[in-house]
């Protein structure tokens, strides 16, 4: 209803109360919104009309509808939540305009502070972070709408005023991001519009100190982005407009200034940091605010907060500060912070071609961060340090690299002053991003082995940065450093370059106890999972960095060993390697040096003689060895025989503290003898308690025990490892010589009893760990004595024996009816005990010194395959709580494993078992199949080694059963990929199993279901090999070994080693292709272990096998012919593909392959196939799309197979009569043949007519439309007329039979045309180029035809990767080639290993001038200044439309998020034609693109363009929503309206999602309407394009005007 109508309405009717009466709706009754906003109407109209004592008495009437209708309607709202769909947000906001107009007409009534009191308590009691609250209280969001109509009415109450404020801090710290901003719009906005100017100055500072504090107690990442959201929110009145400021002569004192707070800006620097780009782009907003507010004022100004927090304080200039003004500097400061912004936007972009040109800026930067000796920095370099944290935080690797190398060569960190500022910012984010294992790829000019550029910097950034530290300040860093390294899990790589960087320090006193335990966590938990190469090497640069850079005068002895105990001497610490004798050197120079444990007297006593000497002693490594040796056999004599065995390491550490002594003091000078005089001196006590052992019966089993690990360890570490101390062995090795000379001693005694123990003693659960010390002891004295004559007789005539019998008369003894542990456990070590025998007897050295007889009487029964180890019953609650007894399966699970170790080692040393028969055989093998199911899968590999040697005697009458053992083993394979240590020996124990010659040499005929099985696991086990380096070698090495000759002497015509390769050929296949092509992350893994120590010979072996075949056996002819079909076939079906393949892929490289194996084969195959066959296949694969490397390998080919059949150039000569327009560029190849046709001519009948054919066949092509075609044929031309060229022109002159007809005049034309390039700059350059390519210049197809060309100098020469580049001496050490060889493995001459990579491919690089500041960065980063408010559509377009009478609309399409050039195109067309007001895209760029031309057809000149960024169309789409626009979306949700239903109202804005992602769903709140087109079909999409024309034209038909 109108105003006019309702005035009227009062005009004729004195009574108001009735006309309100009937306007009311009932109580309790949902009101419709026009009924609403005729109330609203009525009482802003009496309101106007009425006096004042009419108002009052009007006034009841008013009361009761705020009361009895108004608030709990309101109510109503808040409970059902309709405020949250259109209608009942309308009808809210109806409401609050009513109770507005209440409110005014009952002014000073009281009832604003009634309504103040419902209200205020909803803020109060936030409950939940979605803003849930009590029943009785209104929803926040109607709180909200009904404060901000009282707000007016209460700013001038002080203490609302604190309340409310509080109320907001609150909310911005609980509620989520949509509510926060609303209260900040509608609540904080109203109040401060409304309140007097101190109460403002009074708000403003309580936020600001508030959310500053908030920030400082927190500092996460949502408390960064709330307070910059706040913060942007009250930004206008915190840098009011310069007009304003000119209005207060007391401006700061007026309104606080945030500039002044370092809190304010740590927030700013953490939001330019944020993860989320809505904080980044606050955070901006804010320095750009800050920066123009500063240069208006250009007034002197530093931020610094004092300790009692006022936001202002004066600066000296010698102080840092966050943020500083200096007038005198301001223009220096201006470009600083332009170039600062404008880095900061670019890194947005996440595109590293975006980035790199404005990285020249961040040195900029850099100059202006740096101070000068006048004084303080202008600018604190925590601003450049967000600049790198931006970078190593981009989505874009490579951004991320850069941001790197630019960090690691920063010069500024010389400075003292500016390292220490950086220091933090070094051990924390910046060593969290140098985790990442993609930094370390080595370049592309570096070669396979060399440091990764990121290892060299980072070696010399270490040494700067910790040379230019403050002294006092190095060792704290350097601590924080080493701590980060074990907070964290780091991959190998990284580590192993931080660890090297670190080793590349000065050597200086730094690291105290502390950083030594920082550094052990770093070996005893970071590196534990790494490849154990990386792994080693990055323990040496550790140890090395803590040699260097201990302060020895802060750590003890015993601090200093328990460090050096957790390198691994299997990995590093080893005897023999410099890495020893740097430790030994390093306790030698430092031995007086220690600390000692002795307290020092602070004052002089008579005792302070006696403690310096201690303390002397103490810290010398021999007193700590001896009292360290002495602690170790105090064992007190109290202790329980049952004890479990004692922890190893205490003997670990000794161990090692007494051979490191050893070697100090022999390093001294002294004489072996005397080095083992005071070795045997010092380990006396040890050498007394173990001949004690057999003989004492009230020696402590504590003290036994310890003194075992002692002497294992001792003999373990004792060794050198071989050639790693130069010409020294360890036959010259006195301290190895001492050691054993006392394990000999006490070697009777020692054996003595541990026979006793292992036979019946061993009784307890705990004793099966006790078992395992002493058989590794055992071990190791068999093993170091074995070549003493008396040590030997003895072991085989007593001690071997002895064990063998108890140990079977242990195991033959009657089952028990209830297991007890006593009898369990003697079977388990019993077990053990057998293995270990069988194991020795198996030996050179102990062969025969127990009869396996006995062995076979007991194993062989075939009740005891598989014999289980039953868990005992448990009667006492102390074996109950056992670990080993809640883990006896794992128990159980070792003694069958040493059943089929012993069972193995017998089938190895007896033969075929005694079985009887088949029947046994079967039962043996279906047992072994059975523990495969039982066992862990590290427990059965001697189940795996007992079938390989069972399986050869059943793959005929067991078929099925021996097909069931290989996919059962395989299956147990895949299950160990996980474990390195044991899937490698489970692999080559698997491969002799499921690839024995026998099962090789198997016909599917004989075989059909193991064969099968056979290549179906040959299958998946060459997919195993792509993801696990190694594994298809292991395969192919057996086959090497199954296939080839046993001798050299072998006849040639004996084939029966290569008869089954005909049924595997697939194997030999990819053996010819296999090669080192990895993942991203195995081939850096591979790059790096090549780099630490070369592990060997990184070969493929595709040779091995067809090198040694021979062309005289009738099956190698066979061979050789189905692996050059299936060659044929595989490369063939990467040309036909229609996917396409790029440099150095995958595919390239197998093409690659297929190519270098042809050739290889191609003299040893019969030339009836390589014309019927091989000839025609090269023609074809010619006109294929070929990378550089593989066309050369075709056109060889082609020029040695057309040298042997020169009868076949007519096949040759056909391939130049093919359409041109299908042949196109790869015709090249074919004229790159007739290049060497000085070669073929020779060998052919008809010279000259073969010579008159080659110049008409490259003359029609010198004429090509193609540049590259025409370079190739005038080569050819010059090449082929220099052979007969001069004598036909002179035979032509005379009038000769060999004239040419003419032809010369045109050749001599053509040939001048190409010398005369010089004059055509690039043709030119392209031409010597040509020329000057190793493949027409040195290139002899016929004299360099060698294994060196094939796959080292061609690869190397066209540019492929150089891990596939095999250098002849690998040939040479792996594969023998006969001295008659048709292929030898190297070049006569050295020509062509002497040329360099490099290809006359045309290369158009222009001189890059210098252009002003601005010209290098992409047009699409816009300066700072603006933003897309201040864009408007360009008035050119419009200017030219509205001349020719143009009509448009009020449509606004948005197609920022298209990407589509074409798409783009056509829109732009489509919105023109139907009268858009414009169009906006993501770029302006896209107007110039062909492709967006080719469909708009110049409509792009009449239509108004606009640019609008993605990352700006929610600002942008606010915007328009502010000026009226309704933004309707095309997208299908739950919510969408159909098109045909939808009225679009005038004033729209068409908003078009991504083609593959619609629109993002942080737009789709911005939408008022999401509409979607009918669709009857099965493809649920339309285009883009088209569904933008859909909707752009249903909006014209709506609102075109009806005269049209």
């Amino acid at each position: 209803m109108s105003s006019l109508l309702i005035n009227e309405f009062l005009t004729n009717c004195s009574n108001t109360c009735m006309v309100l009466d009937s306007f009311l709706w009932p109580i309790e009754s949902w009101p419709d919104l026009e009924r609403v906003e005729a109330v609203t109407i009525l009482l802003d109209a009496v309101n106007v009309r009425c006096s004042d004592e009419n108002r009052d008495n009007f006034s009841g009437k008013v009361r009761a509808l705020l009361w009895e209708r108004c608030m709990p309607l309101l109510r109503q709202i808040s409970e059902n939540g309709s405020h949250k769909n259109e209608s009942g947000n309308k009808t809210l906001h109806a409401l609050c305009r009513l109770l507005s107009s209440c409110l005014a007409l009952l002014r000073d009534s009281g009832e604003v502070e009634k309504l103040t009191l419902i209200i205020l308590p909803v803020f109060q009691n936030l409950e939940a972070e979605d803003g849930t609250q009590c029943k009785t209280q209104l929803d926040i969001d109607v709180a909200v709408e009904v404060l901000t109509i009282l707000l007016p009415s209460l700013t001038s109450d002080p203490e609302f005023i604190v309340k409310l404020t509080s109320c907001i801090l609150a909310a911005v710290r609980i509620l989520s991001d949509e509510r926060v901003s609303k209260i900040l719009v509608r609540v904080l906005f109203g109040l401060l519009n409304c309140v007097s100017d101190r109460n403002r100055r009074d708000i403003l500072h309580r936020i600001l100190f508030d959310i500053c504090s908030w920030h400082q107690g927190e500092n996460n990442a949502t408390a960064t982005s709330r307070t910059l959201l706040c913060l942007t929110a009250v930004s206008d009145y915190l840098f009011p407009p310069r007009e304003m400021s000119l209005l207060h002569d007391d401006h700061h004192n007026y309104l606080p200034d945030p500039r002044w707070s370092q809190s304010f800006w740590q927030i700013i620097q953490s939001g330019l940091t944020h993860r989320d780009n809505v904080a980044r782009k606050r955070a901006l907003y804010l320095l750009k605010k800050c920066v123009a507010h500063s240069e208006a004022e250009n007034m002197e100004f530093a931020s610094l907060e004092s300790s009692d927090g006022d936001l202002k304080r004066h600066v000296s200039s010698e102080e840092m500060c966050f943020f500083r003004w200096t007038p005198s500097k301001s223009q220096v400061l201006q470009r600083f912070w332009q170039d600062y912004v404008l880095v900061i936007e670019t890194l947005e972009e996440n595109q590293i071609h975006v980035v790199l040109p404005v990285l020249n800026r961040v040195n900029t930067l850099i100059e202006t961060t740096a101070s000068d000796n006048k004084g303080a920095a202008l600018v604190h370099p925590s601003w450049l340090l967000c600049v790198y944290q931006r970078m190593f935080h981009s989505e874009n690797k490579a951004v991320m690299k850069e941001g790197v190398y630019h960090l690691l060569e920063l010069r500024l960190l010389k400075c003292p002053d500016i390292a220490l500022a950086y220091s933090q910012f070094i051990v924390g984010p910046f060593m969290d991003v140098l985790s990442e294992s993609t930094l370390y790829h080595r370049s592309t000019n570096q070669l396979i082995g060399e440091c990764p550029e990121v290892g060299l910097k980072l070696q010399e950034f270490f040494v700067n940065f910790f040379g230019s530290l403050p002294q006092e300040n190095k060792g704290p860093v350097l601590l924080q450093l080493v701590q980060r390294l074990g907070s964290r899990h780091w991959c190998a790589v990284p580590l192993l370059f931080l660890s090297q960087a670190l080793a590349r320090l000065p050597p200086c006193p730094l690291l105290n106890p502390e950083g030594l335990l920082a550094l052990r966590e770093v070996l005893r938990c970071t590196m534990i999972t790494h490849q154990v190469l990386l792994r080693g090497a990055a323990q040496c640069f550790l140890l090395h960095s803590a040699l260097c850079l201990t302060d020895v005068q802060t750590v003890t002895l015993e601090e200093a060993f328990s460090f050096l105990v957790h390198f691994r001497p299997d990995e590093s610490l080893c005897r023999g390697t410099a890495l020893w004798k740097e430790v030994c050197d390093w306790l030698m120079n430092n031995e007086d040096k220690f600390r000692s444990t002795v307290g020092k007297s602070s004052t002089v006593t008579p005792q302070e003689v006696e403690l310096t000497s201690v303390a002397t002693e103490e810290a010398s490594v021999e007193g700590y060895v001896q009292r360290r040796l002495e602690a170790f056999l105090t064992v007190p004599a109290s202790a329980e025989p049952t004890d479990s065995l004692p922890d190893g390491g205490e003997a670990d550490l000794l161990a090692l503290a007494i051979l490191l002594w050893a070697d100090v003091a022999e390093s001294r000078g002294g004489d072996g003898g005397n080095v083992q005089e005071a070795l045997e001196r010092l380990l006396l006590p040890l050498v007394d308690v173990l001949r004690r052992l057999s003989t004492s019966l009230y020696l402590p089993l504590r003290k036994s025990d310890k003194s075992l690990q002692l002497l294992l360890r001792l003999l373990q570490l004792r060794r050198r490892r071989t050639g790693a101390a130069g010409p020294e062995s360890s036959a010259g090795d006195g301290v190895a010589a001492a050691v054993s000379a006392l394990a000999l001693s006490v070697v009777e005694p020692v054996q003595t009893f541990m026979a006793r123990r292992l036979i019946g003693e061993l009784q307890e659960v705990c004793d099966i760990e006790r078992a395992g010390l002493y058989l590794a002891v055992l071990r190791e004295l068999l093993q170091e004595f074995s070549g003493v004559p008396w040590y030997r007789g003895n072991m085989q005539q007593s001690f071997l024996p002895g064990v063998c019998a108890g140990s079977l008369r242990i195991l033959s003894e009657p089952a028990e009816q209830a297991p007890s542990v006593h009898g369990q456990v003697q079977k388990a070590v019993a077990m053990s005990v057998l293995s270990l025998l069988c194991e020795v007897t198996a030996s050179e050295a102990f062969h025969g010194s127990v009869s396996l007889d006995s062995f076979r009487d007991y194993f062989y029964l075939p009740e005891h395959l598989n014999q289980a180890l039953l868990k005992p019953t448990a009667t006492a609650s102390d074996i109950d709580d056992s670990p080993l007894l809640r883990d006896w399966g794992r128990v159980a699970a070792q003694f069958i494993c040493d059943q089929w170790a012993c069972l193995s080692v017998l089938q190895r040393a007896a033969g075929p078992l005694r079985f009887p028969e088949a029947p046994g055989l079967r039962v043996a093998l279906q047992a072994a199949v059975e523990a495969l199911a039982l066992l862990p899968s590290n427990l059965v590999l001697p189940v795996l080694d007992f079938m390989a040697l069972l399986l050869p005697q059943m793959v005929l009458c067991e078929e099925s059963l021996c097909a069931e053992a290989v996919a059962l083993s395989w299956k147990v394979l895949q299950g160990l990929s996980g474990n390195a240590n044991d899937f490698w020996p489970a692999l080559q124990a698997f491969v002799r199993l499921a690839f024995h010659r026998t099962a090789l040499e198997l016909t599917p005929e004989q075989a059909p279901t193991l064969t099968s099985t056979i290549q179906q696991i040959g299958c998946e086990l060459m997919e195993l090999s792509e993801v696990k380096s190694g594994v298809f070698n292991t395969l192919i090495s057996h086959c090497c070994h199954t296939w080839l000759p046993s001798n050299s002497g072998s006849a040639p015509g004996d084939d029966t080693c290569l008869s089954s390769t005909l049924t595997h050929l697939d194997i030999l296949t990819e053996a010819c292709l296999h090669g080192p092509v990895f993942r991203r992350d195995q081939r850096l893994i591979q790059e790096v272990q090549v780099y630490v120590e070369q592990l060997g010979d990184q070969c493929a072996a595709n040779m091995v096998i067809t090198s040694h075949l021979q062309p005289s056996s009738e099956l190698q002819h066979t061979l050789m012919e189905k692996l050059v079909l299936q060659l044929v076939e595989k490369d063939r079906g990467i040309s036909k593909s229609k996917a396409r393949y790029y440099s150095n892929s995958l595919q390239h490289r197998i093409r690659n392959r297929v190519w270098q194996t042809l050739l290889f084969l191609l003299p040893k195959l019969r030339r009836e196939f390589v014309v019927g066959t091989l000839l025609g296949y090269a023609f074809e694969a010619g006109f294929s799309s070929n990378q550089a490397s593989v066309k050369y390998l075709i056109e060889w080919a082609m020029l040695l197979m057309l040298y042997h059949n020169p009868s076949h150039m007519d096949q040759f000569w056909a391939c130049f009569s093919g359409d041109q327009e299908k042949t196109k560029t790869s015709i090249c190849t074919f004229l790159s043949v007739l290049v060497h046709l000085d070669m073929l001519l020779p060998t052919l009948k008809d010279k000259t007519g073969q010579w008159r054919k080659a110049l008409e066949v490259i003359l029609q092509w010198c004429f090509s439309h193609n540049f590259s075609v025409r370079l190739y044929a005038l080569l050819a031309l010059k090449r082929v007329w220099g052979l007969e060229g001069p004598r036909a022109a002179a035979e032509e002159a005379l009038g000769g039979a060999d004239a040419l007809g003419g032809l010369a005049t045109v050749i001599q034309a053509c040939l001048n045309q190409a010398e005369a390039m010089q004059n055509t700059g690039n043709a030119m350059k392209n031409w010597v180029r040509i020329q000057e390519h190793f493949f027409f210049s040195v290139f002899d197809p016929l004299i360099d035809y060698s294994v060196e060309t094939i796959f080292y100098a061609f690869p190397h020469l066209s540019e492929l990767a150089d891990d596939e580049w095999i250098p002849p001496w690998k040939f040479e050490k792996m594969v023998v080639f006969s001295a008659n060889s048709s292929l030898p493995v190297r070049n006569p001459v050295a020509d062509l290993s002497q040329m360099q990579p490099g290809d006359w491919i045309q290369q158009d690089k222009g001189e890059l001038e210098q252009e002003e500041r601005w010209a290098e960065v992409q047009k699409k980063i816009t300066a700072w200044r603006l933003s897309f408010q201040d864009q408007e559509p360009q008035l050119a377009a419009q200017q030219r439309a509205l001349r020719l009478g143009k009509l448009t609309s009020a449509l606004l399409v948005v197609a920022s998020l298209i990407d589509k050039p074409t798409n783009l195109g056509g829109l732009c067309r489509t919105c023109e034609i139907f009268g858009a007001s414009g169009l906006v895209l993501d770029s302006l760029r896209h107007v110039s693109d062909k492709q967006f031309q080719a469909l708009s057809v110049s409509s792009e000149l009449w239509l108004p363009l606009m640019e609008v960024k993605p990352v700006d169309l929610s600002g942008f789409l606010q915007g328009k929503k502010a000026e009226g626009y309704c933004i309707v979306g095309v997208e299908q949700t739950a919510n969408s309206q159909s098109l045909q239903d939808y009225r679009f109202p005038e004033k729209s804005l068409l908003l078009l999602g991504n083609e593959r992602e619609g629109i993002p769903a942080n737009l789709l709140q911005l939408l008022d309407v999401c509409v979607e087109i009918p669709q009857r079909g099965i493809t649920r999409s339309l285009n883009v394009h088209v569904s933008a024309a859909l909707l752009v034209w249903e909006y014209t038909r709506q609102h075109i005007p009806p005269s049209n």
